[in-house]
């Protein structure tokens, strides 16, 4: 088994704050960039995929189906 490196992880996030900055602010992709995904600028630059992005995030991060980039669960 490998270990993983823990001082390149982003600290697990709390499923509520991650909905509500979504919800607000997910046109921006601030919520992918605080999870630790790569790709967030794309929202950024598409203006959540006009919106689309944006509503299945929030629904993905609702759910439980969204995770943290490297796979851990969001805290409750």
């Amino acid at each position: 088994m490998t270990e993983i490196d823990n001082s390149t992880q982003k600290p697990a996030q709390a499923k509520m704050t991650m909905i509500l900055i979504c919800l607000f602010a997910g046109n921006l992709g601030i919520h992918r960039y605080l999870m630790g995904y790569s790709n967030w600028w794309l929202q950024l630059i598409t203006l959540g995929g006009c919106g689309i992005w944006q509503l299945i995030d929030l629904i993905q991060i609702a759910t439980g189906s969204m995770k943290m980039a490297d796979g851990r669960e969001l805290t409750a």
